[in-house]
């Protein structure tokens, strides 16, 4: 009897090895707090982008701050600007011109655009510099952009935009 559950004990151990390491608390808590101090980084003037980066792929990671699912944003144009459209489910529903904004991620140390975050929340001041739209119709908000140390908001475990896009 004893050689039974014992057996059961080590067949749960082993699947708990194997357990995803994204849906660990570890990985919550970065979902949580790595979009917020990003968002805290439009504080810092040094580290606003102030144009659309150079190189920028035709396809990025991307997502709604406070949510797990990754989706996409595609490079495009409009009104002879950066658009991002995002494409994936959960797009914030715009109520009034301040309630959602796109954040352009940058990773200071490789100079690599990493993704999108899309905020649901007050933008910044209408001073703050621009550097596009995103896109998910019939919603147009504002891109802003921001340099970091991408290593400090992102564990390569668990990746905050997701898996990169090639």
């Amino acid at each position: 009897m004893t050689f039974r559950r014992s057996g059961a004990l080590l067949a749960l151990l082993l699947a708990a090895c194997r357990v995803d390491p994204s849906r660990s608390p570890v990985c919550g808590l970065q979902m949580l707090a790595g979009p917020r101090l990003i968002q805290e980084q439009l504080s810092n003037a040094r580290a606003l982008l102030t144009a659309a980066p150079r190189g920028l792929s035709d396809v990025l990671p991307a997502r709604v701050a406070g949510r797990s699912d990754t989706a996409r944003a595609v490079r495009g144009v409009s009104q002879d600007q950066l658009a991002l459209i995002f494409e994936g489910p959960y797009f914030p529903t715009v109520v009034n011109d301040s309630s959602a904004y796109g954040l352009l991620v940058v990773d200071d140390s490789s100079d690599r655009v990493v993704g999108l975050l899309v905020y649901e929340s007050a933008r910044p001041p209408k001073d703050y510099p621009t550097i596009g739209l995103v896109v998910h119709d019939p919603a147009t908000v504002p891109l802003y952009g921001v340099r970091l140390n991408w290593a400090s908001v992102s564990n390569p475990r668990c990746p905050l935009l997701g898996a990169p896009t090639s």
